[in-house]
């Protein structure tokens, strides 16, 4: 009972506070005050005639006081919306227009173009593509490898990727070629609040240079080096670098793309002398495999892009700069997908185009 007699007055506490309540709307205290009139007994004809308001009114809120609670007072029902103008039969006339249609003098339908069209406002075309989450105005890039030892060469990287050999370290090789030297025309102004940095869209180009990288996949650490071009004699220079600053003894497994420079018969012999380096060929078309391309994107999203380089040796140095700072603490890259879920997408992908390797 005693139980029974404290939950009564916390909920009439509560809705006291709501009927005195300076900011609770008034929609909401005469809820609270139908609530709080049958807290205290009183029939709900009386309670209607009390409030001057309708006794369907009454019944309404007292059925969902008693179902609820305080809570149940606080907001509105959810009420079912006006009828659809737009019939299914209608969405699905604009779906198939937009999947399998072009306009005459476009290449792919605007919601306004799809509007004037189907005979609809450009509201209801918004709502159904939503609806079906239909993008006309986006496009995504792709490209299928034509390589013939695909499969072999996608088991065998990411093989590496997933079960390195022991004793061994596995190298993502890499160059990122032709990094400009780029130097604004006038000062950008700085970000403030509300207001994002400014930088001119012309610039002054003061040359270019190269990075050679090796990204260590056990421990995210990279070996760099900054070179004038990507020839034969700058791959040689990087691996003779890589020779150096690893562990002799130490196996090195490397990974690199199909570049011709990688292939050329003074590096084959400088390789035959050096047991050590095993190379791993990505596919050709797929420099996705390449874990590196990953530091790439950082190095190009933190330090490059919006630097402002009066030289190439000033951009040499933010470049060297960057590298030491990441491997002061270093960041590692994981590779989460087997060969087989790679193989099964481009399969998929394969099927739906008609081609083949």
């Amino acid at each position: 009972m005693d139980a029974i007699r404290e939950d009564t007055l916390k909920r009439k506490e509560d809705l006291n506070k709501l009927i005195k309540g300076r900011n609770t709307p008034q929609k909401v205290v005469l809820r609270a005050k139908i609530a709080m009139k049958i807290e205290e007994g009183m029939p709900k004809k009386r309670i209607a005639e009390g409030l001057n308001i309708s006794r369907s009114t009454v019944y309404l809120w007292a059925s969902r006081y008693e179902k609820g609670g305080v809570a149940s007072l606080l907001k509105d029902a959810p009420r079912p919306g006006r009828i659809p103008l737009t019939t299914l039969e209608k969405e699905k006339e604009v779906v198939e227009a937009t999947l399998h249609t072009i306009p005459s003098n476009a290449t792919h339908w605007s919601i306004r173009t799809m509007a004037r069209v189907q005979g609809l406002s450009r509201m209801a075309v918004q709502r159904i593509w939503k609806k079906y989450n239909i993008q006309p105005h986006r496009m995504k890039t792709f490209k299928l490898s034509n390589d013939p030892h695909f499969v072999e060469k996608v088991q065998d990287v990411v093989g590496l990727y997933l079960n390195p050999p022991d004793k061994a370290f596995v190298l993502s090789v890499d160059e990122k070629s032709q990094i400009q030297a780029l130097d604004r025309t006038q000062p950008g102004l700085p970000i403030k609040k509300g207001h994002a940095g400014t930088m001119t869209h012309d610039y002054k180009r003061h040359g270019t240079t190269t990075l050679f990288a090796a990204l260590n996949i056990l421990d995210g650490k990279v070996i760099g080096a900054c070179m004038p071009k990507h020839r034969q004699d700058e791959f040689l220079k990087f691996l003779k670098k890589i020779d150096r600053e690893t562990p002799s003894g130490i196996d090195l497994h490397l990974i690199v793309d199909n570049y011709g420079s990688h292939k050329t018969k003074r590096v084959k012999e400088w390789l035959a002398k050096h047991p050590r380096f095993h190379m791993h060929f990505t596919p050709t078309s797929a420099s996705w495999l390449n874990m590196v391309e990953r530091f790439f994107s950082e190095i190009t999203t933190k330090k490059i892009r919006r630097g402002v380089f009066k030289s190439v040796e000033t951009l040499i140095d933010a470049i060297m700069d960057f590298v030491k700072k990441h491997n002061e603490n270093p960041k590692i890259f994981t590779w989460t997908k087997d060969a087989d879920t790679i193989l099964a997408k481009v399969a998929k992908c394969t099927e739906a185009l008609g081609t083949g390797h």
